[in-house]
Order: structure tokens, then C-alpha cells, then sequence
């Protein structure tokens, strides 16, 4: 049996205690205790290290990915970027003039068992006059009557500056900037050019009718469409002839900014000189970008003033096209029979 030594005596109170954290590690890096029966492993301490240097990997390909991600962003975008030039081609189309103002799309109207009209289909472009021809009972009047707000379509659709319009009245028409001037002209005779021009908005100031720019603005709209055979705007219109009754609806229709001016038989029971007047008159139009519908029985005025031309036959389109593929004797045929073997080959349009 051994005897205890002196030494053991002198052996400090905590002997066999964990030794205590280390002074110079940092605070909360505290030390495992050791494994009682084995020594004290040093590798916890890595283990916390390696998993710190795990953890700042993972967060370095976190932020590649981040990049990576980023850059195909940066690509979509840019492809993006190209694609709209192509997407947005019809939107340029319509403002560069190439979608007509006015588009029918197989219109349809009846009266009972009457077709009037039957798969209209007809685009009036900006600044060129589009002559609408047939014979009666064609469907002529019931067109514009339904281009106008009088009546509205049974079945189809009517496309305004490429968005589709429902017409329910003739103000409706009048506002988008569609003017009809019939055979009658629809003047007062017992005003002056004026008050016709102006009859149902009147100017007021302080309470008053505005006259002042009332005549300025009738001068000016007549004197831009080169009217120059009336004396005075202050002249009763019942005084005036054909020709210069048909100077002042066509003035008032131009003074409400009408982008369109439909003409029933302009012409009509004008002579030679009066006749003469009203054509340069449907010119001067087409000059300011105002696209202009004539309805005429008259093919020498048509060939004179029309860049288009669209025959109906019984309610329907027989043929449109540009005038230089119609003469006298086709357009005939066509008002007639619905066909001619003179024209080579001008469908409706579909």
C-alpha cells in the first residue's frame, strides 16, 4: 500500500477541474469541458472554425447566383427592349396614315325582311375622296344614313381611328368628327351665313352672343376653302344660289373640325359654273387631310374629284378600288349587273 506523500497535501483545491476558459479567447468562444477519463480535444474548436468557413462559401454562391440571376434579368430586358419595335408595328401603321380613318367591317342592315345592306366591308383613308356609287335601291343612303348615327347596324362593325364605335345618334357621329351634308344642306333661309354656321353653339360672352368672333371665324373657314363668290357673311342664305349654299354647309361641317365630311349628290341640280365651284370645293378638302365621301349619280364629277371608288349593287359592295382602275363604262356595268367584263379584276374589299 502507498503512503501519501507530502506533496499531495499541497495540491490546489480545484485538481481535477476543467482548467478555466482561456483569458485571451474571445467572449462567448468558451471551451468544451473535456471527456472525463480522456483528454481534452483541441478539434471542437476547428470544427466551429470549418463551420464558419462552410457557412461564408454558402454565402458567396448565394451571391453568384444573385449575379447570374441579375445578368439574365439584364437580358430579358434588353430583349425585351426589341421586341416592342415589332409588337408595337400597328400602333405606327395608324399613326403614319396606313389604317384608314374609317373602317366597316361586314355591316349588315335590315327593314323588316329587307336586306339593305348585306357584309359591308369598305375603309375610307385620310385625305383621299372615296366616290360611293349605284343605283337606287342599292343601299347608298342607308350606308351613310348608318355611318352618320341615324341608324345603327344590325350586325358587324364600325372602327373609328382603329377603335370600334357604336353610333347610337347622329351626335355621336358629329362628336367623333363625322359630318354629313345632305341634298337638302339642312340650312335656315331666313339666317345669314353666320348664325347658320354657328345655329345651336353659339359663342356667349358676358351674357351675350360673341358676333365679333363669330364673323371672324365664318370669314376665315370660307376664305380657307377659297369661297369667294358670297358679298358678305351677313347675307341671308336664302339669297344664295346652289353652289354657294352647298360653300356654306360644307364651311360649317369644316368649322366644327369635322375629320370626315360625307356629301349626298352635291352636284345635283347645279349648273356647269356652280358645279365647278363645289368640285374645287371637295379638292380643297382633300388638300387639309379631310377624308370626304361623295354619294353622286354623276360619273363625270366622280372622275373629276375621286381617288377611290365603291360601287353598290343591291345592298351590296360590287367592287371597290382606286380610280384608275374604273372608267365610265365598268362603273355602269357594276351599278347594273354587279359585274363587268371590262374591269379586270377589282374585288370588294375583304
Amino acid at each position: 500500500m502507498t503512503t501519501p506523500s507530502a506533496d499531495d497535501g499541497a495540491r490546489p483545491a480545484d485538481a481535477g477541474r476543467a482548467p478555466a476558459p482561456d483569458q485571451a479567447s474571445p467572449a462567448g468562444e468558451a471551451h468544451d469541458p473535456p471527456t472525463p477519463g480522456r483528454p481534452d480535444t483541441p478539434g471542437r474548436e476547428d470544427t466551429a472554425e470549418t463551420a464558419a468557413v462552410e457557412a461564408e462559401v454558402a454565402a458567396a454562391k448565394a451571391e453568384a447566383a444573385a449575379s447570374e440571376a441579375e445578368y439574365a434579368a439584364t437580358q430579358a430586358e434588353a430583349a425585351f427592349a426589341e421586341a416592342p419595335a415589332q409588337a408595337q408595328a400597328p400602333a405606327t401603321a395608324v399613326s403614319n396614315g396606313d389604317e384608314p380613318l374609317l373602317r366597316l367591317a361586314g355591316i349588315d342592315k335590315n327593314f323588316g325582311p329587307v336586306r339593305a345592306l348585306i357584309g359591308i366591308n369598305l375603309d375610307i383613308p385620310v385625305g383621299q375622296v372615296t366616290a360611293l356609287v349605284g343605283d337606287n335601291g342599292a343601299g347608298k343612303s342607308t350606308l351613310i344614313k348608318t355611318i352618320a348615327g341615324i341608324w345603327q347596324q344590325d350586325h358587324g362593325e364600325i372602327l373609328w381611328q382603329g377603335r370600334p364605335v357604336r353610333m347610337h345618334t347622329p351626335k355621336d357621329a358629329t362628336d367623333l368628327g363625322i359630318a354629313t351634308v345632305y341634298q337638302d344642306l339642312a340650312l335656315c333661309d331666313n339666317l345669314d351665313i353666320v348664325q347658320n354656321m354657328f345655329l345651336g353653339r353659339e359663342p356667349v360672352k358676358l351674357f351675350q352672343l360673341d358676333e365679333v368672333s363669330m364673323e371672324t371665324s365664318a370669314k376665315r373657314t370660307l376664305a380657307d376653302l377659297h369661297v369667294m363668290t358670297v358679298r358678305s357673311v351677313r347675307q341671308l342664305v336664302g339669297s344664295l344660289s346652289g353652289g354657294q349654299r352647298q360653300a356654306v354647309a360644307v364651311a360649317k361641317a369644316v368649322l366644327r373640325q369635322a375629320k370626315l365630311v360625307i356629301m349626298d349628290e352635291p352636284t345635283a341640280a347645279l349648273g356647269v359654273t356652280q358645279t365647278r365651284v363645289v368640285l374645287d370645293l371637295i379638292k380643297r378638302l382633300k388638300s387639309q387631310d379631310i377624308a370626304v365621301i361623295v354619294i353622286s349619280h354623276n360619273l363625270n364629277d366622280i372622275l373629276a374629284v375621286a381617288d377611290r371608288v365603291a360601287v353598290l349593287h343591291l345592298g351590296r359592295l360590287a367592287a371597290v378600288g382606286p380610280m384608275a382602275q374604273f372608267d365610265t363604262e365598268s362603273i355602269v356595268d357594276l351599278m347594273t349587273t354587279g359585274t363587268s367584263k371590262r374591269l379586270a379584276a377589282v374585288p370588294a374589299e375583304q
